[in-house]
């Protein structure tokens, strides 16, 4: 596969340096799971728990989260955080979308860092890109990014599924929670046995819980020349990338159970049995 000169985390520098702020986000159906946890000051911060799997087992409440960026959480979203009793933090972002001010939060949790596409890009390269590119190109951008994850990053998202092997209670993230954390989120759920449908699903939920995240980067990023048509595919996650991952893996790798168990090597009845709910408690209906 020819290798994409620009990575996901060029963009997620850029990010650091954009003041965003959430808002509240309305209530799911009722009868269905609400997996939005409301922060402060963290991005699309969500629990996996209560998604079901294909036999209407549910994954267990309190082991696993995702989320964008924790490190400038205030002390209200500190305190749900600690409250979550988290064995490990893990940080796939690159050294370079990373800030000094993020010691303190450093200091207070099990914090790991395991970037994926650490071959980052400064503002100054990526904000000219975007200026002289157009929708079409960026969207293919996103395309072409989404095509590396199963093959260049196999050693990270292996070791992301080692910890939920191991059992741990666990929150992780990337810069704005889509990308490296979409396609992390995507093996895991796939792992426990949920369909794809709902995994892809539970992937785009990302644009609702951003939107207003990426209203306010859209509008800052406007006053300095970036067109929003041309900035939109970046922010959002998309049908047509997670599908270009998927296609690498059931194309090249036989599908994603021999991708996990016979590439990542990952032991999925394990991690199946740690998240689970029991069967006995089981949904009366498949999803």
């Amino acid at each position: 596969m020819k290798s994409n000169p620009y990575r996901p985390a060029a963009f997620g520098a850029l990010l650091t340096a954009i003041t965003i702020t959430t808002t509240a986000q309305p209530a799911p159906a009722a009868g269905t799971p609400n997996p939005y946890i409301q922060m402060e000051k963290i991005q699309n911060t969500r629990a996996l728990a209560g998604i079901a799997t294909k036999e209407g087992r549910q994954i267990q409440p309190g082991r696993l989260f995702r989320s964008g960026n924790p490190a400038f959480a205030t002390p209200a979203d500190i305190a749900k955080l600690k409250a979550m009793h988290l064995d490990v933090i893990l940080d796939f972002r690159a050294e370079s979308e990373k800030k000094s001010t993020e010691q303190p939060f450093a200091s207070q949790f099990p914090w790991q860092a395991d970037p994926v596409l650490a071959g980052n890009l400064a503002p100054e390269t990526i904000i000219p890109m975007l200026k002289r590119s157009t929708p079409t190109q960026m969207h293919q951008f996103m395309v072409s990014l989404y095509q590396q994850f199963p093959g260049t990053y196999q050693a990270q998202f292996a070791r992301f599924l080692k910890l939920a092997e191991d059992n741990k209670t666990m929150l992780y993230h990337c810069t704005a929670g889509k990308d490296r954390t979409g396609f992390a989120t995507v093996l895991l759920l796939s792992a426990m046995g949920v369909d794809r449908a709902t995994v892809i699903a539970d992937y785009l939920a990302s644009n609702r819980y951003n939107a207003a995240g990426n209203a306010q980067a859209t509008a800052q990023l406007q006053k300095i020349g970036v067109a929003p048509d041309v900035l939109a595919p970046l922010l959002a996650v998309d049908p047509d990338y997670i599908g270009a991952a998927m296609e690498v893996i059931d194309q090249q790798y036989g599908g994603m159970q021999h991708y996990l168990v016979d590439v990542l090597h990952v032991n999925v009845e394990k991690i199946q049995q740690n998240y689970l709910e029991p069967s006995t408690h089981a949904a009366t209906t498949n999803p």
